[in-house]
């Protein structure tokens, strides 16, 4: 990104009318990076004095657990009452307009939109295009422009910016965290947040019904040795059958891919979640031989080189074949 780039986001937020809406978008089935970007930036708006601002997904209007605590969240509107045609649309963690679902129309409506994002992957949809491949996350972009915009961080903005910041970086584990992502987040936690509460909320919560569903679904992973070109594969499957035998909500299979991807044998690591009647949701995992973002893109979908996803068709067996259909071409080693 040019100072032309950040100049001409600054400028598109500084000359919202006293009574301009904004409407802040965030991908379907948001995660902490996509929710906590987004929230942090619109309390930031709100520092700075918009007054008719709202925040939405696509999709159920379903908070995962996790995030309900997160601040900001009383901005949040179903996607049908979003604003039709908003002054300024801000599209948050969102590489394809295709990932905005029926937004993407209130958001093409909209006077002018600036699109905040870390995917390499990114269509360049907007009028003004903030996006850092190089970012571990959209929130350090965010932070960025806020900084730029004279916003002052706070205790509320930064919990938001943390638990985006902490979860996209798997908890500051993954290839991304640089020391720039410690460094921002030596900034979130000089407001006053506490990192151990949030972390205990976040990554260390979670139901007893939970437990077992990841039990029956780790016991089904199927270890493949010969996909990428001898680099390996292993995978495994969620239904909704599973979801509603363990009285659980989908949110709680996001964290499925983490113990998946620690098998020592593979480089990749592939869970498929049913979302529909042969639909399912793909989540990819790569330790650095494969190029998982261009196999999701091949796909239809997106993401980083280390960790994308898309959509899937058919049976379980079916997407996965067309994943390790796609491996080999996409060797980075």
């Amino acid at each position: 990104m040019s100072d032309a780039d950040w100049g001409a986001a600054v400028r598109t937020v500084r000359e919202l009318a006293p009574e301009g809406r904004v409407l802040l978008v965030c991908h379907v089935n948001p995660d902490g990076d996509a929710l906590g970007s987004m929230l942090g930036f619109a309390l930031g708006l709100r520092r700075l004095g918009v007054r008719r601002m709202q925040a939405t997904f696509p999709g159920p209007f379903e908070v995962p657990e996790p995030f309900t605590a997160l601040p900001g969240l009383e901005l949040l509107v179903p996607e049908q009452e979003a604003y039709a045609n908003p002054d300024l649309a801000l599209v948050f963690d969102v590489a394809a307009e295709s990932r905005m679902g029926a937004l993407a129309d209130r958001v093409s409506a909209a006077g002018a939109t600036v699109v905040l994002d870390h995917h390499a992957s990114n269509t360049g949809f907007g009028d003004v295009n903030l996006v850092d491949a190089t970012a571990a996350a959209t929130s350090v972009v965010v932070e960025e422009l806020l900084r730029r915009l004279g916003v002052p961080l706070d205790v509320e903005i930064a919990e938001c910016l943390y638990v985006a910041l902490a979860t996209d970086t798997g908890s500051f584990r993954f290839d991304m965290t640089t020391p720039r992502v410690h460094e921002m987040a030596a900034r979130l936690i000089a407001t006053g947040l506490r990192p151990g509460e949030i972390s205990r909320r976040i990554f260390d919560s979670r139901p007893f019904g939970a437990m077992k569903l990841f039990a029956d679904v780790l016991g089904r992973a199927q270890l493949d040795p010969t996909a990428a070109a001898g680099h390996g594969m292993v995978w495994t499957y969620a239904t909704l059958e599973d979801l509603e035998r363990h009285g659980q909500r989908p949110y709680v299979l996001d964290a499925l891919i983490d113990p998946v991807r620690s098998v020592a044998e593979v480089d990749v690591a592939v869970v498929v979640k049913q979302t529909g009647d042969a639909e399912w949701a793909v989540s990819m995992r790569s330790k650095g031989a494969v190029d998982v973002s261009a196999v999701a893109v091949a796909l239809g979908g997106g993401g980083h080189r280390l960790a994308a996803g898309f959509t899937g068709y058919g049976t379980p067996g079916d997407v996965v074949f067309s994943v390790r259909e796609q491996l080999t071409a996409h060797l980075l080693t």
